[in-house]
């Protein structure tokens, strides 16, 4: 069936409130409000793993997109309270696939069924507007560091990888290669990172001229980061990161930490095969590619599979 938009469009973004995981409900929810037509309202359902949920006032939902395990259980009640609204859900939702009308999830994991749409990693909120205003908001910031410019994205310990002091090593020696390059370094580290890996590159890099270092202090520049860099290095187990940095059309380089990939080894053949992933071999290379809009591309197949009606009702339930 064909999308529709009205006025009044609510769209229920339902997660555990950790950005990683929100970012992705909500990325496909402003997908979906920059093709829907009239107002859209995007609302933040906050569902805790102890199964407190704190609701928008007077609000329901028409489309309601929910990410992390919190969310799950939380749909099949919703679904007896909001019978007309289309129940989506991002990444994989183990046996409760029937629980929703889409499942969104990434092709590394190899789901089947008919209301599954496959995409390569998980939504995201990059889109070339948002990298604009993001580079515009820490111009000031920004100029402090020269061109040419490495975006450095570091993430932390996995069921599969480990930041360990192995990895670590490993990780600084490439960041004191790339600093003898004379590239101005945009380096964060994410909830995931060690802490001792936290301190230990604090130490190490934050007071370098060369070196923007953020690990959670003050308004957070991740996304002008994106934007302002010329090459981007990303920590291999973060799917979440390696797509974002892949919608921008920059270079991207994967470094390696401790452990095997898996599946995962789907997700970096599908971005290698793109033209956007590179191992990095301590070589600078310059490529170009189309960047990586799957969370667009999800957004029109999902108004092409569910008729969106707006609900003529106000409300709160849990």
């Amino acid at each position: 069936m064909t999308g529709t938009a009205h006025e009044g469009m609510t769209i229920w973004v339902v997660s555990d409130g950790r950005r990683g995981i929100e970012n992705q409900a909500l990325g496909l929810a402003e997908a979906l409000e920059a093709r829907l037509e009239g107002a859209v309202h995007i609302e933040r359902v906050v569902a805790r793993k102890d199964g407190f949920v704190t609701l928008p006032a007077e609000s329901t939902p028409d489309i309601w997109i929910g990410c992390g395990r919190a969310a799950i259980p939380l749909a099949r009640r919703q679904r007896r309270i909001f019978p007309d609204c289309v129940f989506v859900y991002v990444q994989d939702p183990r046996t409760r696939h029937n629980d929703f009308d889409l499942v969104i999830a990434p092709r590394h994991d190899r789901l089947t069924g008919a209301n599954v749409l496959p995409m390569i990693g998980s939504p995201n909120r990059v889109t070339h507007d948002m990298l604009t205003t993001a580079k515009s908001a820490f111009s000031r910031e920004l100029e402090a560091y020269a061109s040419p410019r490495a975006a450095v994205l570091i993430g932390g310990d996995s069921k599969r990888f480990k930041l360990d002091n192995a990895a670590a090593n490993y990780l600084e020696t490439r960041l004191d290669s790339l600093l003898a390059r004379d590239l101005s370094l945009m380096v964060t580290v994410s909830r995931r990172t060690p802490e001792r890996v936290r301190d230990r590159f604090r130490e190490r890099f934050a007071d370098q001229d060369q070196v923007w270092y953020f690990d959670g202090d003050g308004p957070n520049p991740y996304f002008a980061f994106l934007a302002a860099a010329d090459w981007i290095f990303v920590t291999e187990e973060s799917t979440n990161m390696l797509v974002e940095a892949c919608a921008t059309g920059t270079p991207v380089y994967v470094l390696p930490l401790s452990g095997t990939p898996g599946k995962f080894a789907r997700l970096h053949a599908d971005l290698e095969a793109r033209g956007a992933v590179r191992p990095y071999l301590g070589e600078l290379d310059r490529w170009t590619y189309t960047p990586l809009l799957e969370t667009q591309r999800v957004a029109d197949q999902m108004l092409a599979r569910v008729q969106v009606e707006p609900s003529s009702q106000t409300g709160r339930a849990a």
